[in-house]
């Protein structure tokens, strides 16, 4: 694993766990909250509905109160039913009467279970609900006491959650009560419900909202490292590469100084010494013809491998540094060198038709940049020489206003360019020609086919080159 990869999952899965946590902490503190408020809310909202029925029960027994004080006939008990009968609040809001034995005596809303026995009726849990409330009623007295219960509502006919309210009338034995149903209750419960599971809905929203950026913050500055490395690292090699090609190009002149100041020069020495020698020796044996012949033979074969030695060396001298590219510029040195893979006796093969078009104002190079440009051209002729099988090469140098382009073309049988590409034993000369155009932010693209090569190299010219007709023309 790559060190950038290894530093950005170092930065992002610390985040993505404190992020997690987070949100597991939030959603079960959220939770625990909801509960609280709900628990609050219930609460609060059935004291509320409790004192509520308090003051409704209140106001019955204060009704029935003067009754009570007037007589204990069943007339008047009659009347106080009556009466209580017809108080009413909202749709399901009613009282009713039952005696201390749990027969019923009063019911607005279900009139079928007056005079009934319903001591002994069970909800649908299977709890005694009128003992219940006779039971909450003596303890509460006269004051009363609040009781839940399940009764069937009369509007749905469906068995449902109550809250009652209950007190004992003492002089006449009655329990007189009311309740409203806790479905408002519920339903506001459920809205609370609704509203905490949005809220945590929210903010796990939020939570990933606030990852996401800053997972895409953390990316974008690996990718900003990234690219800024990327950059710094290519520049970095484009300068070692230049400075590479540049020690090259300097060995190698080194090198060609040397064989042509040195080792050449010492050939040439020894050449005219031993035609000297030749020539003393033809003077001193004119007399003796048979003689001379045995010691001018070796001496001319001699003089001549020696004459073939200096003329190497000489190529390799200027293979090495071509004098022409410092002294006349850029196309005359390409010229030359298309002279030499044009002469027969060039690497032992069939030589090329090489000619040079120059198109545009020539300018004056610096070396860097005439070296690159004639490296390309010998690498690639070499190529063509050895493996494309081509008779002839045409090559193109044009100055534009602010580059310079140099192509090569044959007509060869061309090579597959991607499996060359992909053979790390083949294709070193066209890396090697990249990397020199690529030193000096230059390009070089290559198209080959069966009708021949194509090869374009491409150089920005540099803010100092100037016209140099004298030289470069």
């Amino acid at each position: 694993m790559k060190l950038r990869l290894k530093i950005l999952l170092l930065a992002a899965v610390p985040l993505l766990a404190a992020m997690a946590a987070i949100t597991v902490a939030v959603y079960l503190q959220g939770l625990k909250l909801a509960q609280m408020e709900k628990q609050v809310v219930e609460t609060a909202w059935l004291g509320s509905k409790e004192s509520e029925l308090r003051h409704y029960v209140s106001l019955a027994y204060s009704a029935v109160a003067p009754l009570q004080e007037a007589g204990d006939d069943p007339a008047t008990r009659q009347r106080a039913l009556d009466l209580l009968a017809q108080m009413e609040f909202g749709r399901d809001g009613y009282f009713f009467v039952y005696d201390l034995q749990g027969r019923n005596l009063m019911h607005p809303r279900q009139p079928e279970l007056v005079g009934q026995e319903l001591w002994d009726l069970r909800d649908t849990q299977g709890q005694p609900v009128i003992q219940n409330l006779l039971a909450a009623a003596r303890r509460g007295g006269q004051h009363g006491e609040a009781v839940h219960y399940l009764w069937e509502r009369p509007s749905t006919r469906q068995n449902e959650e109550k809250l009652g309210y209950v007190v004992v009338l003492e002089r006449w034995g009655w329990m007189l009560g009311t309740g409203i149903y806790l479905d408002d209750v519920n339903q506001a419960l459920q809205r609370i419900d609704a509203a905490a599971q949005a809220n945590i809905r929210d903010m796990f929203a939020w939570v990933a909202g606030i990852a996401a950026v800053c997972i895409l913050g953390v990316a974008a500055c690996g990718l900003a490292l990234n690219i800024s490395d990327h950059r710094q690292s290519d520049a970095k090699l484009r300068l070692m590469a230049r400075q590479l090609v540049r020690t090259q190009e300097d060995e190698r002149a080194r090198l060609s100084r040397e064989l042509h100041d040195g080792i050449s020069q010492v050939l040439v020495s020894i050449k005219l010494s031993l035609e000297a020698a030749r020539e003393r020796l033809r003077q001193a044996l004119g007399a003796e013809p048979r003689a001379l012949a045995h010691i001018d033979a070796p001496l001319g074969g001699a003089l001549d491998r020696l004459n073939n030695a200096v003329g190497e060396v000489r190529r390799i001298s200027h293979n090495l540094r071509p004098t022409l590219l410092d002294d006349l510029g850029l196309p005359a040195a390409l010229e030359h060198l298309g002279r030499e893979f044009s002469q027969p006796s060039q690497h032992g093969v069939t030589p090329l038709a090489v000619r040079l078009h120059t198109d545009g104002h020539p300018v004056k190079l610096p070396d860097a940049y005439a070296t690159a440009l004639f490296r390309v051209t010998q690498e690639a002729l070499t190529n063509v020489l050895r493996h494309a099988g081509a008779t002839r090469a045409e090559m193109v140098l044009t100055y534009g206003a602010r580059d310079l382009t140099l192509s090569i073309a044959d007509d060869g049988h061309g090579f597959d360019h991607a499996e060359v590409q992909q053979d790390p034993r083949r294709g070193i000369g066209l890396r090697n020609m990249r990397e020199r155009m690529a030193a000096l932010s230059g390009t070089l693209v290559l198209h080959s086919g069966v009708q021949g090569t194509l090869l374009k190299a491409w150089l920005p010219l540099p803010a100092g080159a100037t016209s140099s007709p004298t030289h470069d023309a």
